[in-house]
C-alpha cells in the first residue's frame, strides 16, 4: 500500500501502524498527489492512504479521482482530521473507497485497509448519512439521466442500500436470494457508473431518489 500525506511525522506513524502487520506492506510515501500518482503506476499498490488537505502539489481530491480514474484496480481511502469534511465528499463522489478520521484508533485504521482491499467501502452508514445531511446537494434533474435502463428492482436495491443496508438486509427485505442481491448489485453499479456503496448512496441523494432524513 502507499501513504500519501504532507505531513512526514503524519506518514511515519501510519507507515509504522501498518508495517507491523504481517498481511500489510507499505511500498512507498508521497507528499503530494502527482507524486501519488507516479508512485502507483511504478508500485501498482492495492490501497491507497490519501489524505484531502494537502495545500501543496496536487490535492487529494485530484490525485484520487486521477488514480481511480487512470488505475482502477487501485483503492483509495481518505482522511482527514475532521468527521465532517466537505472535501470527504468530494472525494468519494471522485472515486475513493472510504473515509477514515486522522482520529481513528490503530485498530480501525488497519482495519479500514484491509476492508479497502477486500473491495468494500470503507464509510460507516451513520458517518455518511451525516455526510450527506451537511453537505449533499440538492437533487439536480440532470442527474435523472444515470438511473435510465436500471429496473424497478433495482431502484429497489438502491434504495436499501442508501438507507444502509447490507446485502443480506437487503434479500431479507425483498424476500430474494443472497446471490440474486449480488447480482442486482453488480448490475445497477454498472449502469449507474458507480464504483462502490459510497458513491452509490451519494447519486441516491443527489437524484432525489432518496432524500436526507427518510
Amino acid at each position: 500500500m502507499l501513504i500519501v500525506d504532507d505531513h512526514a511525522l503524519i506518514r511515519a506513524g501510519f507507515s509504522a501502524i501498518l508495517q507491523a502487520q504481517e498481511d500489510i506492506t507499505v511500498v512507498g510515501e508521497a507528499q503530494e498527489g502527482e507524486a501519488a500518482y507516479e508512485l502507483c503506476v511504478r508500485s501498482a499498490p492495492d490501497v491507497v492512504l490519501m489524505d484531502v488537505h494537502m495545500p501543496n502539489g496536487v490535492d487529494g481530491i485530484s490525485a484520487t479521482k486521477h488514480i481511480t480514474g487512470e488505475l482502477p484496480d487501485v483503492r483509495v481511502v481518505v482522511i482527514s482530521t475532521f468527521d465532517l469534511d466537505e472535501h470527504v465528499m468530494d472525494a468519494l463522489r471522485a472515486g475513493a473507497s472510504g473515509f477514515v478520521s486522522k482520529e481513528v484508533p490503530p485498530e480501525e485504521l488497519v482495519q479500514a485497509v484491509r476492508v479497502a482491499h477486500e473491495g468494500e467501502s470503507v464509510v460507516t452508514p451513520r458517518l455518511l448519512t451525516r455526510l450527506i445531511g451537511t453537505f449533499v446537494r440538492l437533487p439536480e434533474p440532470r442527474r435523472r439521466p444515470r438511473l435510465a435502463g436500471v429496473t424497478s428492482r433495482e431502484l429497489d436495491v438502491l434504495v436499501l442500500i442508501a438507507r444502509g443496508y447490507s446485502n443480506a438486509e437487503i434479500s431479507a427485505s425483498l424476500q430474494i436470494a443472497g446471490s440474486t442481491v449480488k447480482n442486482h448489485v453488480t448490475s445497477l453499479f454498472a449502469k449507474i457508473g458507480v464504483r462502490d456503496r459510497a458513491q452509490a448512496v451519494i447519486l441516491a441523494y443527489e437524484t432525489g431518489l432518496v432524500r436526507p432524513g427518510e
